[in-house]
């Protein structure tokens, strides 16, 4: 029996989260009975539960502000120790889940290796790269993911972009990787709208099928001023449609100051959507989808708007034209190129779209299936 224990996600059964809801398919959708996985879980308290045939743990971790995370990582190590020691466990895997926690590492990778633990990591995306981070915390970020990957056994990259980076970033250490994919499901679009979702319509007063989508943090490096401005350029009589967690901050005043996309009637924020089901649905029903994330990784809201939405705009950058391939269109920063397509999309014929959404979902189908993904992480924790 191979024992993985997985840290770093705020634990299952997922909410909400890209690494939340890799780990809950990761355990939903497990075939080797020759895997056990343990799943440390963010909380309060630190009581063992199971989910999904996972051993969960819950790791008590006081809140102290951006180290918050960090702490959780360590305690979560501490527990995995404690848990192999007292259990006599032999040839275990543990699994890190983003890079926060490298300055630790040497202390920590000398214990594991004493207990025989094969350390592994996924770096996620540029994390050093965000905007929210002042530059000390951009610092640390840089600093904890050259170290994390100079104890690692091996680094999973979700985007071959990323495994490139970290190739070439850290050759010093010949780090050893791997590339294995986040996941999407391709799921049968109901034609009939569920009473939520016409609730939600009527709410928004948003219309079926007249309206460009875009969901993701509202965060600068997600390009929300080249998106907005460049909608505001074009002659489209459709709505853009923003889900996202928007906050009357500074990013937000500066937002409305520079585009005045509230004199705009097209453009309407409308909030967060945490129901899956129905944020489905608006995704099944947008006429397009558009996606302005820069920063590193495969980005899980993209897989699920190129499972689910028939025509996908895509920021050319290296991690999305990856995903997308001939499945998208693609758009610059440079003033007018977004506006431009939007007014040729615009005009798209249906054969165009219909190839464009089979081109799309054959992507994820083919390598992006979360029965896929698990059967490549199983292959390789065993």
């Amino acid at each position: 029996m191979k024992n993985v224990f997985i840290i770093g996600s705020k634990g299952i059964p997922a909410n909400y989260g890209g690494y939340e809801t890799f780990v809950h398919k990761l355990t939903e959708k497990k075939i080797s009975k020759e895997i056990k996985y343990h799943v440390a879980c963010m909380a309060n308290d630190d009581k063992e539960f199971e989910v999904n045939g996972a051993r969960c743990f819950n790791v008590k971790v006081t809140n102290i502000g951006n180290a918050k995370a960090i702490l959780y990582d360590i305690n979560s190590i501490k527990c995995v120790c404690k848990y192999i020691e007292e259990n006599n466990i032999k040839d275990a895997i543990l699994y890190i889940l983003a890079c926060r926690i490298g300055p630790f590492m040497k202390h920590y990778k000398k214990k594991l290796q004493r207990l025989g633990v094969t350390v592994y990591i996924n770096p996620d995306g540029h994390e050093w790269m965000r905007s929210k981070w002042n530059a000390a915390i951009k610092k640390y970020w840089k600093v904890s993911e050259k170290l994390m990957v100079k104890h690692a056994d091996l680094v999973i990259c979700d985007s071959v972009g990323i495994q490139d980076y970290i190739k070439k970033e850290y050759r010093e250490f010949n780090p050893k990787t791997t590339f294995i994919a986040y996941g999407s499901d391709v799921e049968e679009k109901n034609e009939k709208l569920s009473a939520e979702a016409i609730r939600w319509y009527n709410e928004k007063s948003v219309k079926k099928g007249e309206y460009y989508l875009i969901v993701g943090r509202f965060v600068p490096e997600n390009n929300y001023e080249t998106m907005i401005s460049e909608f505001m350029r074009s002659n489209s009589d459709k709505d853009l449609i923003i889900i996202t967690n928007v906050e009357k901050n500074k990013f937000y005043d500066d937002l409305v100051l520079r585009t005045a996309f509230d004199k705009d009637s097209r453009i309407k924020f409308v909030g967060t959507v945490y129901d899956e089901k129905l944020l489905k649905e608006i995704r099944d029903n947008a006429y397009a989808y558009i996606h302005g994330h820069e920063v590193g990784g495969t980005n899980p809201s993209l897989l699920e708007a190129l499972a689910s939405t028939r025509i996908n705009l895509l920021l050319d950058v290296v991690f999305n034209r990856e995903v997308g391939r001939d499945g998208a269109v693609y758009f610059t920063k440079e003033p007018g190129n977004l506006g431009k397509l939007i007014n040729e999309v615009d005009m798209y014929d249906i054969e165009l779209i219909d190839a464009l959404e089979k081109k799309a979902k054959a992507r994820i189908l083919n390598h992006y299936s979360w029965n896929y993904i698990v059967k490549e992480y199983e292959k390789q924790f065993l």
